[in-house]
């Protein structure tokens, strides 16, 4: 004859925290939501307004629906605007920055993270530092130097500075660190070298935190402003940001066009990150950023 014994159900000490659990998920949803919509009414006002006709945001700015929605902003700005041109210098640009970023922080991160040598722990320490550093306070030194080497006014004015990430080499390192440290040497064993290892045996592994450096290098670098604007004179060379920012200078602006010109220039943004936004996820948690 078997005895079943019933597990007690669990009380005082024991119980679960059931409703501090339940407090805790609510109070996320409430924070994610005001969150949500700090982002969300400010882009639903752009659309709003892009829509409308310039009589009609003047005698009722307040009123997202008066005067009916039209596609006329649209359709005006894209054939005043060189805004396909701008588009086209913004995606070299990214795209340029995206490849040269993905090789240059990858090979450092693979230097911290393995190779031993003299001064690892001062390059690690200059790497920090650059975090710490604003952008701002570049600006003048990079302006003097590009110059001198005669490279304003050239895609590689932007393309050069934004190989220098930090935060980049950080990612590489930190998803390096987790390898197991026996396949490294088992590939030392078989014969095979550093470069090998790196290009063979590491990267292969790092698909996440690549496809999170390559994303989140694509974006700063499409709405990067203040470095383009000084570097780029010319106006058929400008990016999205600068050409945005440029059709502000008149006395009379037109907001339906602006506003119009903005939700083109943000648009490819959200359809770069609705479509990686699962690799941007998966790298972040799996470089293990503490």
């Amino acid at each position: 004859m078997t005895t079943i014994t019933q597990p007690r159900p669990a009380t005082g000490k024991n119980a679960p925290p059931a409703h501090g659990a339940t407090l805790f998920n609510r109070l996320c949803a409430v924070c994610l939501t005001l969150f949500a919509l700090m982002w969300l009414v400010p882009f639903f006002w752009a659309i709003a307004t892009s829509l409308r006709s310039d009589a009609s945001i003047t005698q009722k700015p307040t009123s997202p629906f008066a005067g009916g929605w039209s596609l006329h902003a649209y359709s005006y700005a894209w054939n005043t605007y060189p805004i396909g041109t701008w588009y086209l210098n913004s995606l070299v640009i990214s795209v340029l920055a995206v490849i040269f970023t993905v090789a240059f922080c990858s090979m450092a991160g693979f230097a911290l993270a393995f190779l031993r040598y003299r001064g690892r722990t001062a390059v690690l320490a200059l790497v920090a530092a650059g975090l710490m550093l604003p952008s701002e306070a570049l600006v003048l030194p990079q302006f003097i130097e590009y110059r001198s080497l005669h490279l304003l006014g050239t895609f590689w004015a932007l393309v050069l500075p934004s190989i220098a990430a930090p935060i980049s080499v950080f990612v590489f390192r930190s998803f390096f660190a987790g390898i197991p440290v026996a396949l490294i040497e088992a590939a030392r064993i078989d014969g095979a070298g550093w470069w090998r290892i790196y290009a063979r045996v590491c990267m292969p592994l790092c698909r996440p935190a690549l496809s999170t450096v390559a994303i989140l290098t694509f974006i700063t670098t499409w709405n990067s402003f203040l470095w383009p604007l000084l570097v780029l004179s010319q106006t058929k060379s400008q990016t999205v940001p600068v050409g945005l920012a440029s059709l502000l200078s008149n006395t009379n602006i037109q907001y339906a066009e602006v506003m119009a010109s903005s939700v083109l220039g943000f648009l490819p943004l959200i359809a770069v990150f609705l479509v990686f936004q699962r690799q941007i996820v998966q790298g972040v948690t799996t470089t293990g950023i503490k």
